[in-house]
């Protein structure tokens, strides 16, 4: 492990860097990926007359640009549900983003949460991809895929893990999960729930606890 809150994960003849900020950066591709930012989903529920804190959504978008502008890429990739629900004042804060760092290309593979028009999606400096994408040993994909050819990363579950301590106290925490077919990304946005895993002693589990990444033994 390294002190930054970096786990390394060598598969496939590549290794990735397993980030606190719940996504991977892939240093020989110079790219960043991650899964399910569910921007909008603040709006929405604020809108719906739910309580939430306006200040969740700045989180999200928060996050992203400090991932992007602390680590060396030229792509970004993310695996669906960038966008939780139809277009509010959260998209244009995502698409000035998205100018703002337009050294990056940034890529989306879409999501069943990906509702928006294809007119907002073209308008956009962003690649859209519909289902999946290969890149080197892997196949991205929003959901998991049926006996891919390739390694398949995605998104879509949120895993978390369950920690129990001595005395019966126990803690859920966001992880990254992978198995010899498969590795899923928890969910970057600060607003999306969790689904517990039961995880296998022969899968790679690393959990991700406030700067963290721990792999769970």
């Amino acid at each position: 492990m390294l002190d930054q809150g970096v786990c390394l994960l060598d598969i496939h003849d590549t290794t990735l860097e397993l980030l606190a900020e719940k996504a991977i950066f892939w240093k020989q591709q110079s790219a960043i990926i991650l899964s399910d930012v569910h921007l909008g989903k603040i709006s929405h529920f604020r809108k719906a007359g739910i309580g939430v804190p306006r200040e969740a959504a700045i989180d999200s978008l928060g996050m992203l640009e400090k991932l992007v502008n602390s680590h060396p890429a030229k792509d970004v990739y993310i695996l669906g549900d960038l966008f939780h629900s139809h277009k509010n004042e959260e998209w244009d804060h995502f698409v000035d983003f998205l100018y703002r760092n337009n050294n990056i290309q940034f890529h989306l593979i879409m999501g069943n949460h990906d509702i928006l028009s294809g007119n907002e999606y073209a308008r956009i400096p962003m690649a859209i991809h519909e289902e999946t994408l290969e890149l080197g040993p892997f196949l991205f994909s929003h959901e998991p895929l049926r006996q891919p050819e390739k390694y398949n990363i995605h998104g879509h579950i949120h895993p978390a893990v369950r920690i129990s301590g001595k005395a019966k106290q126990s803690v859920r925490l966001p992880c990254f999960y992978f198995t010899e077919s498969h590795g899923i990304l928890p969910a970057f946005g600060v607003f999306t729930g969790n689904y517990t895993l039961d995880y296998k002693l022969a899968d790679s589990v690393f959990m991700i606890a406030g700067n963290r990444v721990i792999k769970v033994e």
